[in-house]
């Protein structure tokens, strides 16, 4: 996935050799194309743990079939859920609410998981390279995020977005919001 995510961040580069008319020269083909209608990333974002099904869902008619697939992905456990399953069965002390959560609502910050994910790091073994493999992917993203809204702001500036949004200031608020927090909020303690 890292591989990935790093092929797609250098496809930025291609895009970033227009000048602001030549892109605008073919953007109404794209019509109401854009990110938000990509079925594929949305399901990525719901894999990672990200919970907003009207947003997610709205683009997508109902009877669907990528209507259905993001909705099923949205009920399943994410990334980070399996992680602390992972964390859990290896003897490290995640809490059990944590474990039993409401897959279907996003994950919040937890002292108890953070307190865990300590230990981890003490331990320095193959768990606490996998949580530095999880920061490499939630930073991939938000790397994506972050050049994506670049991109937008340097060909069409504040214009509308192609999916109907805001355009740049819409991406904006996407830029930092990661889909570990715990794994962010122990920087500052190790």
């Amino acid at each position: 996935m890292l591989t990935v995510l790093k092929t797609v961040v250098a496809q930025i580069d291609v895009l970033e050799t227009m000048t602001p008319l030549q892109f605008t020269a073919f953007r109404d083909r794209l019509q109401e194309g854009s990110g938000f209608q990509s079925a594929q990333f949305r399901r990525l974002e719901a894999m990672l743990g990200r919970r907003e099904p009207e947003a997610m869902l709205a683009p997508y008619d109902p009877r669907a079939p990528e209507h259905a697939a993001i909705a099923a992905a949205l009920r399943e456990p994410s990334l980070y859920d399996g992680f602390l399953g992972y964390l859990a069965a290896r003897g490290y002390p995640i809490p059990a609410d944590a474990l039993r959560r409401d897959v279907t609502a996003p994950a919040a910050p937890s002292e108890g998981v953070q307190r865990a994910l300590l230990a981890v790091y003490r331990d320095d073994g193959d768990a606490a390279r996998l949580c530095e493999r999880m920061v490499d992917l939630d930073e991939a993203v938000m790397e994506w995020r972050y050049r994506h809204v670049q991109m937008v702001r340097r060909t069409i500036g504040d214009k509308r977005g192609t999916g109907g949004t805001s355009g740049a200031a819409t991406l904006a608020r996407t830029l930092l919001r990661p889909a570990f927090p715990d794994l962010w909020q122990i920087r500052s303690a190790l």
